[in-house]
């Protein structure tokens, strides 16, 4: 599994096994005592289903105020928010993550796609695990094989994929809601660490409201909330309702984080500004610039005002030579290099597709031939740079919002 040890060349370790007794042994001294302090706050307190709801809403404030209030968060992405991506996300500004989302029966039942599909480290925090899963005790036994690596164990109650509905988990979870409350009322029932979930709105306003708020009455201790339903699948032709997220932010005590619409940092800006939320989840921008979190943005979402840009000194091609040595130090399958190198390079195969098709043509890949794909774009003249508005270059402060 991930690099759960100290040095970065370390042998994976097992997520499989149970966690040593001494931990200090493979975890480095300040995940340890980070997960001390963090049992201590869950679980020294009460057990979870002996605390007053008030006391539900203290122990999750206190929990989110320990991590910092992050605000700028990697949105859980399938093959996508791997380690490798995570931690060039962080570099560049985010102050969180997700894993992708893991299956939780295949999660259990093979070693393999655990080693495979969760890795993580010690600079990885914080971090939400993502499951989806149907079967209570089924979820709870994959949870309990994370949750000493974690911040949050997260419930995937939005995925509107046709999987999700064949599979029966997702969004396809909105139409049995007391399957739902029993997911997230055992795993609270029976973790050391917070229970956070993550949904899509329902079309009318007042269902989603006493969703919300039946999740948080089942001890819900983060809620992100995506602004789209389960059939608005397609993001650049419908917007998210940030109207949406707003209601359920007022209409809850636990924190609350918006998913839908960030595709640079002045959309970060506007959606707190209009939700009110407690931070905010970027997906799909994200995979084409990792950069976002720090104030860089693609050509597509500059303004119209010359004066306003500022070549960042720093391109998409950049970016992926540092994800292929985070690779390198944090092995993962190579379908997620793959689909990361024709993401953060999209636009530049879009003007040379022959590199495109020889990438295409490579059925193994290697980090040599990745890197010579590089050198050929640059040798080609295909440099398209990430800018940086002029009030972003100026000062990016330390949780990522500029001034």
């Amino acid at each position: 599994m991930a690099s759960l040890l100290t040095a970065p060349e370390a042998q994976a370790r097992n997520l499989h096994s149970d966690p040593p007794q001494d931990l200090d042994d493979v975890l480095c001294s300040d995940q340890h005592q980070q997960q001390e302090e963090q049992q201590k706050t869950f679980a020294d307190t009460a057990p979870s289903h002996c605390l007053s709801g008030e006391s539900r809403i203290e122990r999750a404030w206190a929990h989110w105020s320990k991590l910092g209030r992050p605000k700028l968060i990697v949105a859980p992405m399938v093959d996508n928010s791997e380690l490798p991506f995570r931690m060039l996300c962080r570099k560049y500004g985010a102050d969180a993550a997700y894993t992708p989302m893991l299956h939780s029966r295949i999660f259990t039942e093979s070693e393999k796609y655990r080693d495979q599909e969760f890795t993580t480290c010690k600079e990885d925090r914080p971090l939400f695990v993502q499951f989806c899963a149907n079967d209570p005790e089924v979820l709870l036994e994959a949870a309990k094989k994370v949750e000493p690596y974690c911040d949050y164990v997260d419930i995937n109650l939005g995925c509107p994929q046709r999987i999700a509905r064949r599979g029966n988990y997702g969004a396809f979870l909105m139409d049995n809601l007391p399957l739902i409350k029993s997911l997230v009322e055992n795993l609270v029932q029976n973790l050391h660490v917070p229970v956070s979930c993550k949904v899509r709105i329902f079309p009318d306003l007042q269902d989603t409201i006493k969703y919300a708020r039946m999740l948080e009455d089942a001890g819900c201790s983060l809620l992100a909330v995506h602004g789209r339903t389960r059939d608005e699948k397609d993001q650049k032709k419908v917007r998210a309702n940030w109207d949406a997220i707003k209601a359920v932010k007022n209409s809850l005590r636990i924190p609350v984080l918006a998913n839908g619409n960030i595709r640079h940092m002045d959309d970060v800006h506007d959606c707190l500004e209009a939700t009110g939320a407690d931070g905010v989840l970027s997906a799909e921008s994200l995979l084409e610039n990792p950069a976002l979190f720090a104030g860089f943005r693609t050509a597509q979402w500059l303004p119209g005002n010359e004066e306003s840009k500022k070549d960042g000194k720093l391109d998409q091609a950049d970016l992926l030579v540092e994800y292929l040595k985070l690779c390198e130090q944090y092995p993962v399958p190579w379908r997620m290099i793959r689909a990361h190198v024709h993401k953060m390079l999209g636009e530049w195969f879009r003007i040379h597709p022959h590199v495109r098709e020889d990438l295409n043509a490579q059925s193994v890949l290697t980090f040599e031939f990745l890197y010579s794909i590089v050198d050929r774009l640059r040798e080609l003249g295909a440099g398209i740079p990430l800018h940086l508005k002029e009030t972003n270059a100026a000062t990016i402060c330390a949780n990522g919002l500029a001034t």
